[in-house]
């Protein structure tokens, strides 16, 4: 209940410190978002690259478990 009172308190006060001619920060909001888009691009950019190496290695090893099953399959069970 804490944690949920804390967070509306501190939602209402940054809206509130965000509102332009209430403390005159907008235009620091304002730089801190265009300085802040070019690293955020930077590390979506570099999670995107990592989730898409991982998914060429998770196919990679799909094809090879299909081709060890196939293998099995073909093989005739000796008796």
């Amino acid at each position: 209940m804490v944690a949920l009172i804390v967070g509306i308190v501190l939602v209402v006060a940054s809206v509130l410190v965000c509102l332009p001619g209430v403390f005159g920060w907008w235009g620091d909001v304002l730089a801190f978002l265009r300085g802040m888009l070019p690293v955020l691009a930077l590390l979506v950019g570099a999670v995107a690259i990592l989730i898409g190496v991982a998914d060429i290695k998770d196919k990679k090893e799909a094809e090879k478990e299909e081709k060890a099953e196939g293998a099995q399959e073909e093989k005739p069970a000796e008796k």
